[in-house]
C-alpha cells in the first residue's frame, strides 16, 4: 500500500510539473482547409526526414594541416612522358640539395616509339587533358574517387620511331631537386654530372614532349595530378621546359583503407634558348621540385548524431511553423468561401435541458349533491 500510495504520489507530483498548455478537444475546431494543409505538411516533413537521414548517412572528407615531421622518409616519383627525339639523343637524371650519385635513386627505362598518336590513342589522351583540366581548374578537392587508366601503346611498323618514351619510378629523399631530360646521355663525375651529344647538333634538338603520367608518392584516389595529360609541341629547336613543383605529403584516411602519398602543385615556365639575346640555359625539360613544411590529412567521417537531430527537429519545427501560419492566413482571409459556418462550441458542465410542457390539470366536476 505504502509503494502504490508514492507512486502515485510521484505522478501527481510529474503532473504538476507539466508546462505544456494543454487544450481540450471540445476547444479545437477542425476545417477543411486545415486537413488539407495539413496532409501537405505531413508529406513534406516525411519528405525532408528521409532526405536529412540519406544526407546525414554519406561520409564526408575532413581536411586538417599539421607540421610535416617525417623527415626520414622517402619520397618515390612515377614517370611516364613521350619526348619527340630518340633515346640515343637524350638523357634522363636526377640530382638533389644533397648530392648523391644518381645511380643510387633507381634508373628510368627508356622506350623507342612514337610521337604521334594513332586515332584511339589520341581520343583517350585528349580525354584525360581534358577531364584533368577540369577537375583541377574547378573542382581542388581530394573527396572524389577517381580511377585513371593508362593505353597501351599500339605497334606502328608502317614507320620507324621517332619518339621515346621514358617511364618508371624513382626513389628520392625529401628534399628539393631537378629532374631533367636534356640532350646527350649523362655522365657521372665526383662533384656533378655532364651530358655527352657529340654528334648531335643544337638545331636538332625537339623536346616537343607528352606527359602520360608525372605522380609522388603511391597512387591512391582523388589524387589529381596537374601534369598528367601535359602536352607540348614546339617548332624551336633550342626550347627550355622548366615546371616548378611543390610536393605537398598527404595522408588519406578512409574507411577502407589508409594511403600515405603525395599531392603537388606546378607552375610552368617555356623560354627559347638564345644566347646573342642574352637568354642562357641548356634547352631541355626541367622538373624542379620541393617539398612543403606542411602535411594535409584527409579524413573520412560522419557527422555526429546530435548535430543531425538537432537538423531535423529544427527542419521539422520550421515547417510546422510555416504552415500553421499560411492556415491561419487561408482561414482568415478566405474562411467564409471554404468552411461551413461556425458553430458554439458546447461547455463540458452544461446540460441539455428539455421542456416538456405539461397542460394544466384539468378540475374534475363533482355534483354538488355528492357533495352536499
Amino acid at each position: 500500500m505504502m509503494l502504490r500510495f508514492r507512486g502515485k504520489k510521484i505522478l501527481k507530483t510529474l503532473r504538476e510539473l507539466d508546462v505544456f498548455p494543454k487544450v481540450n478537444n471540445t476547444y479545437v475546431r477542425s476545417s477543411k482547409i486545415g486537413g488539407l494543409i495539413s496532409i501537405i505538411a505531413t508529406i513534406i516533413v516525411v519528405w525532408l526526414t528521409i532526405a536529412e537521414i540519406r544526407y546525414h548517412m554519406q561520409s564526408k572528407f575532413n581536411y586538417k594541416f599539421v607540421p610535416d615531421v617525417d623527415y626520414d622518409t622517402k619520397l618515390s616519383i612515377n614517370v611516364d612522358l613521350t619526348v619527340a627525339m630518340s633515346c640515343v639523343n637524350i638523357g634522363a637524371d636526377i640530382v638533389d640539395s644533397t648530392s648523391q650519385p644518381m645511380f643510387k635513386f633507381g634508373t628510368l627505362a627508356e622506350e623507342d616509339t612514337w610521337f604521334e598518336l594513332d586515332e584511339d590513342q589520341q581520343r583517350y589522351f585528349d580525354n584525360v587533358r581534358l577531364y584533368n583540366t577540369h577537375l583541377t581548374e574547378s573542382y581542388h578537392s581530394l573527396k572524389d574517387l577517381l580511377w585513371k587508366y593508362g593505353y597501351t601503346k599500339e605497334s606502328q611498323t608502317e614507320r620507324p620511331t621517332d619518339a621515346c618514351r621514358i617511364h618508371g619510378t624513382m626513389i628520392l629523399n625529401k628534399v628539393s631537386g631537378n629532374f631533367h631530360i636534356t640532350a646527350g646521355k649523362s655522365l657521372s663525375l665526383p662533384s656533378g654530372h655532364i651530358h655527352i651529344s657529340a654528334f648531335m647538333t643544337d638545331n636538332k634538338h625537339n623536346f616537343s614532349h607528352r606527359i602520360d603520367r608525372l605522380s609522388f608518392g603511391e597512387a591512391s584516389p582523388g589524387i589529381i595530378n596537374p601534369l598528367d595529360g601535359d602536352h607540348k609541341v614546339t617548332t624551336q629547336s633550342n626550347t627550355l621546359y622548366q615546371y616548378f613543383i611543390e610536393v605537398v605529403p598527404t595522408d588519406v584516411q578512409t574507411f577502407q583503407s589508409r594511403v600515405q602519398t603525395y599531392q603537388y602543385s606546378v607552375k610552368e615556365l617555356t623560354r627559347l634558348i638564345d644566347h646573342d639575346a642574352g637568354s642562357h640555359g641548356v634547352s631541355g625539360i626541367f622538373f624542379k621540385y620541393d617539398t612543403s613544411a606542411l602535411k594535409v590529412i584527409v579524413k573520412e567521417d560522419y557527422d555526429s548524431f546530435l548535430r543531425f537531430f538537432i537538423r531535423l527537429v529544427a527542419t521539422i519545427a520550421g515547417i510546422l511553423i510555416v504552415f500553421g501560419i499560411l492556415k491561419e492566413v487561408i482561414e482568415h482571409f478566405f474562411g467564409s468561401y471554404l468552411s461551413e459556418p461556425d458553430q458554439a462550441p458546447r461547455l463540458d458542465n452544461e446540460k441539455v435541458v428539455k421542456i416538456i410542457e405539461v397542460p394544466p390539470p384539468v378540475a374534475s366536476l363533482i355534483p354538488e349533491s355528492v357533495v352536499s
